[in-house]
């Protein structure tokens, strides 16, 4: 790094230092106070081979090769019965199932936005932004960023690279960590010292220092925790090690937590329990099912809700794949969680019920659902949660 690189870093990381510099202060999180995990799947995924309409003769007809058969206890590629009308993808049989039956996860369908555009970065943006479709898009205000500006005593966390439109706008500083890659501090020794020195006897001395040192603590806690988890063993899934890595943090020190996860674009080739959709999926349950187990007892305050900006299409298209859709399957998942169920409104996975003749209508618009669960976590008033998200209409689906 020469000269003129290093003091650009410097200068980007004063800014970043007051935000963890407040972050700091805030580092022991009060107990018993309820945890919120957001997982955003970037990329559409396609729900209806998750949540599978075992009981809809459409779903077999439409999908000819992506098709995950009815439940049969002799075949093991067979959908696992939730009720007379779902079923769940099989590749899930180890690690959500589990939860299922200990009535820890509920699945919501025909959920999701009222953007119909059925763009990625549009539609993605739109849910982060958490605001009605008729209003000016605010890019610089997210849902997550509201929500934290109502309470108190829950340190908020984003484990991505930037910090994401979710948490932008908050009011005050959030951090962000990667955990998908290098795991080292950004300053060595050496140049923390240099940049400490470039601030000392100034007003932000001490916010430079204060964000120096939780970077480090921070990057040392999650070696420790790495090598600790190893044991000897060998190497979890990628997001099995950072789910576990993530409840570290949020167990002690971060009560509101976001994560994405890419890579559910599945146009050709897609598979049923087998192929790209089945390996994301198993490693997204095996990585939810380390992370209730990392929590330990925890694990009972704990809500975690998983989404991605819509589902896709209904029928199988012409490369053994799915398109952009609109309604999606949410997951809500934790100790507390009134479970083993399929909850919101539904209606009959038939041809006639699909919008547009393609994907899923959205019955259960996610604003509504994150309010009336968020209202209930934390006992919000309803001026609250209207400012979270305005104009929605809280529903309360007995999640919590």
């Amino acid at each position: 790094m020469d000269r003129r690189q290093f003091l650009r870093t410097a200068a980007a990381a004063a800014l970043a230092a007051p935000a963890l510099s407040f972050s700091g202060r805030l580092f022991a999180a009060p107990t018993n106070t309820p945890r919120f995990l957001l997982v955003f799947l970037r990329g559409g995924y396609d729900c209806n081979n998750l949540l599978v309409p075992t009981g809809s003769d459409f779903y077999y007809e439409s999908r000819p090769t992506l098709a995950i058969a009815r439940p049969d206890t002799a075949n093991p590629d067979s959908a696992l019965a939730l009720d007379g009308g779902w079923g769940l993808n099989p590749v899930l049989r180890d690690s959500i199932y589990p939860l299922w039956q200990k009535k820890q996860i509920a699945f919501v369908p025909f959920a999701g936005t009222t953007d119909l555009s059925r763009s990625h970065f549009e539609t993605q943006d739109h849910i982060e932004r958490g605001e009605p479709m008729d209003h000016t898009g605010d890019y610089r205000s997210g849902f997550m960023a509201r929500l934290s500006g109502q309470l108190t005593g829950t340190p908020a966390i984003a484990f991505t690279n930037n910090l994401p439109l979710s948490f932008q706008g908050a009011g005050h500083d959030i951090p962000n960590i990667s955990l998908k890659g290098n795991t080292k501090s950004h300053f060595n020794d050496r140049q923390a010292a240099i940049l400490a020195s470039m601030y000392q006897g100034t007003a932000m001395a001490a916010a430079s220092a204060d964000g120096l040192a939780l970077r480090k603590d921070v990057t040392a806690d999650l070696e420790k925790e790495m090598v600790a988890a190893s044991r000897g063993a060998p190497s979890a899934r990628n997001f099995a090690s950072e789910t576990r890595r993530i409840a570290t943090l949020m167990r002690d020190q971060y009560r509101l937590g976001f994560v994405d996860v890419g890579g559910w674009d599945t146009h050709v080739n897609q598979g049923s329990v087998k192929g790209a959709l089945a390996n994301n999926l198993r490693n997204l349950g095996e990585g939810l099912a380390a992370y209730a187990d990392a929590l330990g007892d925890d694990w009972n305050d704990t809500t975690v809700v998983v989404l991605s900006e819509f589902g896709r299409t209904f029928r199988e298209n012409g490369d053994k794949g799915t398109d952009h859709g609109h309604g999606t399957v949410h997951w809500v998942l934790g100790g507390r969680v009134r479970g083993g169920r399929i909850a919101g409104e539904q209606v009959a996975v038939t041809q006639p019920n699909l919008l547009q003749n393609r994907d899923y209508p959205v019955l259960n618009n996610y604003r509504d659902v994150l309010g009336g669960l968020m209202q209930k976590l934390w006992g919000l008033r309803a001026g609250q949660v209207q400012s979270v998200f305005p104009q929605a209409r809280p529903v309360d689906l007995g999640l919590v």
